[in-house]
């Protein structure tokens, strides 16, 4: 009797996908992003001016040097990773066909953009929520973004707000115009104007008719302004809030379109690096 023995020469199947070249690349993308981010800050805070007065760019043309570098930022850090990716990966057998080595360096490129950027956002995302933590110590999440939009409106504000409660103390020396400031301000204190002001400045729809008259009394009151002069000064300054309002609106809406575009550009950046670094690592190039 003879026995037939059964030699199985297949060998192991092994995966496609170099993760230690990915974690390497996403590295490398990611610290040549915080560098270059670390660069793009100095560069703002040595062009632009810290006094309020003195000229400077618009809000629209910020979000648009600011997506420009960004952009650039992504792929430049995006194709280092990539490259670097494609240079370290396991060299796959000779018997792959090109379309699939071209299809598997650029998905390694795609997946080192991704290692990066989700890395990225998770650690901005734990530096915010610690930041945030402190400012709304018990609140849930929502609150706590709440709590930063509505810091971001009122510093917006601000200088607004200081406008509209200004006193004229020309009239606030005598007669009915110290006597009124001085009740209003014996049973009601600024910082409540304030506040209340600033909710009504920011409202969605504007201050209603009535709101407006309110707000008018309100700075005819703390300033001593006759009332025909508060009612223009609370005109001019809800028109100056609406336009702030809406150029930080438009500025927001640019930087995300530019965020997109930048996201893009370096996952492309990223694989066409990993193509050449794959080629060289395979001596096609």
């Amino acid at each position: 009797m003879v026995d037939t023995v059964i030699v199985e020469s297949d060998s192991v199947p092994v995966s496609a996908v170099s993760w230690p070249a990915i974690i390497a690349g996403g590295f490398v993308a990611a610290a040549m992003t915080l560098l270059l981010l670390a660069l793009g800050a100095g560069i703002g805070f040595s062009v632009v001016s810290p006094w309020s007065g003195m000229p400077d760019i618009t809000t629209t043309k910020a979000a648009t040097v600011g997506g420009i570098f960004m952009a650039l930022t992504a792929v430049m850090s995006s194709a280092l990773g990539g490259y670097v990716t494609g240079r370290l990966r396991v060299r796959w057998p000779g018997s792959t066909p090109g379309d699939e080595v071209y299809f598997r360096d650029t998905a390694h490129g795609l997946l080192t953009w991704a290692f990066a950027t989700v890395m990225g956002a998770a650690l901005l995302a734990s530096a915010a929520t610690v930041v945030s933590g402190g400012a709304a110590a018990g609140a849930g999440p929502g609150a706590a973004i709440a709590a930063r939009d509505s810091g971001r409106t009122a510093t917006l504000l601000e200088p607004m707000l200081d406008r509209l409660f200004r006193p004229d103390y020309a009239a606030l020396t005598g007669g009915d115009g110290q006597r009124a400031a001085g009740v209003f301000a014996g049973g009601r204190d600024l910082a409540v104007d304030r506040d209340a002001a600033l909710r009504l400045l920011r409202s969605r729809t504007g201050p209603a008719t009535d709101d407006r008259q309110y707000l008018a009394q309100m700075v005819a009151a703390r300033t001593g302004l006759p009332p025909a002069d508060a009612e223009r000064r609370v005109a001019t300054v809800e028109a100056e809030a609406r336009a702030a309002l809406d150029a930080a609106r438009r500025a927001a809406m640019q930087l995300s379109f530019w965020l997109v575009a930048a996201m893009l550009l370096g996952a492309l950046a990223a694989g066409l690096a990993a193509i050449e670094g794959g080629a060289r690592r395979d001596g096609r190039s």
